[in-house]
């Protein structure tokens, strides 16, 4: 083995240990029998786990990130696709760059200042303390992943297919559902799935605009930092966590199904 190579498997064994190190000090928490966030632990038990389905706080936060999570990924994959798709073009263009560099916006603006934004908006509009109103706020920072996916894919689909099925008497309807979804089609589950993770994961906005029946997740966890440290977060945290890798497995298989049907 050369000393390049040997290098290079140093610092990405370095580089993984370091995004990987803070998950493998608070994993174990979620099992243990004690009732403080520490080390060493005093025993290993399921309770904390126990407690995020038995308690009622914890209990409704879960049930209410499932449904926002799910409303926010249906909203935000119809717009970044029906985005990605009106993109599709000149990708060189300046003003293809224009609007792509807008839908893009969210992910470089500050969650603070999105969330006083919207916190204004939505009291104009009756929308603060509803499901409806974040679901609004997690689609707006969701639609970018959408929209990067998507036309990733659709820019490489072969515009002559179309023209074909065009030239045989196919009205343009016809072929986006028969044609250009279906090719379009990783792109959007994978848009999809970003979206999810990205509204299973957001805090700050729900801060701003969610009431307390509207509590995420993430919104328990950052209260419970704040008001008692508690194993229950470990426990939600390996949730999140096993959350992610099922997420990536599923983006992984999808993969590896497209490949293999091309």
């Amino acid at each position: 083995m050369s000393g390049f190579k040997l290098l290079k498997i140093i610092f990405g064994g370095a580089a993984v240990f370091f995004l990987l190190a803070p998950l493998v000090a608070i994993l174990p928490l979620a099992f243990t029998n004690g009732a403080l966030l520490g080390y060493p632990m005093e025993g290993s038990s399921t309770r904390w786990f126990q407690e995020l389905i038995q308690a009622d706080a914890w209990r409704r936060s879960i049930i209410n990130s499932l449904i926002i999570s799910t409303g926010t990924t249906v909203l935000a994959t119809v717009l970044g696709t029906i985005g990605a798709l009106g993109l599709r073009g000149n990708q060189y263009s300046f003003l293809f760059n224009s609007i792509k560099t807008v839908f893009l916006l969210p992910m470089v603006v500050p969650a603070v200042v999105l969330g006083v934004g919207m916190q204004l908006m939505f009291a104009r509009y009756n929308l603060l303390n509803s499901y409806l109103g974040v679901i609004i706020a997690h689609t707006v920072v969701a639609v970018p992943f959408v929209v990067i996916n998507v036309l990733a894919v659709v820019q490489s689909i072969d515009r002559r297919i179309e023209q074909a099925a065009s030239s045989l008497g196919a009205p343009s309807h016809v072929i986006l559902r028969k044609i250009t979804l279906p090719l379009a089609k990783p792109g959007i589950i994978f848009g999809a799935v970003f979206a999810f993770a990205t509204s299973l994961d957001e805090v700050v906005l729900t801060l701003f605009v969610a009431g307390p029946n509207q509590r995420t997740l993430a919104r328990q966890m950052f209260s419970t930092i704040r008001e008692n440290i508690s194993p229950a977060i470990a426990a939600a945290a390996f949730v999140f966590i096993v959350g992610t890798v099922l997420i990536a497995l599923v983006m992984i298989l999808t993969q590896r199904k497209t490949t293999s049907q091309t």
